[in-house]
């Protein structure tokens, strides 16, 4: 079984998003015998461009062998676990350039005639989500949880789950409390596919 951890938060050590993440791969390899796991630092050594012409039009070699290897870690993972802080209500744009690595017509979907069709299911996603506010969906301010599932929808992977963190601005004390609540989901989580 493969296990792809991304991180895209731009906090280094300080990233709470970055924590989580961490805790849940950690779970993963302490019940899943035989996990390998992949990391990416999407906001470091494995950052991506901004999509462009250019590299749409594979115009640098290099650079297209990077999308390249960004689209196989995906396809070759059975989990990915998505460290994905809110940057001003939205995902940060370093997850972004990654999103538009994987959502590849022909590769992870497909139109036909009976519209889009994922290619790329059979995987699951686990979004450790970070918030500096309190920033519930009905609140209609969190495009992080609905811009996920409606990317990962798409190709195909209806198995998405969040574990999140909010409030983690608004004082120590709710800093602490929310991470702690947040390690308690970890720890409880179900793992269908380790079994």
């Amino acid at each position: 079984m493969k296990l792809l951890h991304l991180d895209s938060s731009i906090l280094g050590d300080n990233s709470a998003s970055r924590a989580l993440s961490a805790a849940i791969v950690s779970r993963w390899q302490r019940e899943t015998p035989g996990l390998e796991v992949l990391h990416r630092d999407l906001a470091g050594e494995h950052a991506l461009p901004h999509l462009d012409d250019a590299s749409l039009a594979k115009a640098d070699p290099t650079e297209a062998a990077r999308s390249a290897r960004a689209l196989q870690d995906f396809l070759a993972a059975d989990v990915i676990v998505l460290g994905a802080p809110m940057y001003n209500f939205g995902i940060p744009s370093q997850l972004k350039a990654w999103i538009d690595r994987v959502m590849v017509a022909g590769k992870t979907f497909r139109y036909t005639a009976e519209g889009p069709q994922g290619l790329a299911g059979n995987k699951q996603v686990i979004v450790a989500a970070t918030y500096g506010g309190q920033h519930p969906l009905e609140s209609g301010r969190n495009f992080v949880e609905p811009y996920l599932r409606q990317v990962f929808g798409f190709i195909g992977i209806a198995d998405v789950e969040f574990v999140d963190a909010a409030g983690l601005n608004i004082s120590p004390e709710q800093r602490s409390l929310a991470l702690e609540t947040a390690e308690q989901r970890i720890e409880a989580m179900s793992l269908p596919l380790a079994a």
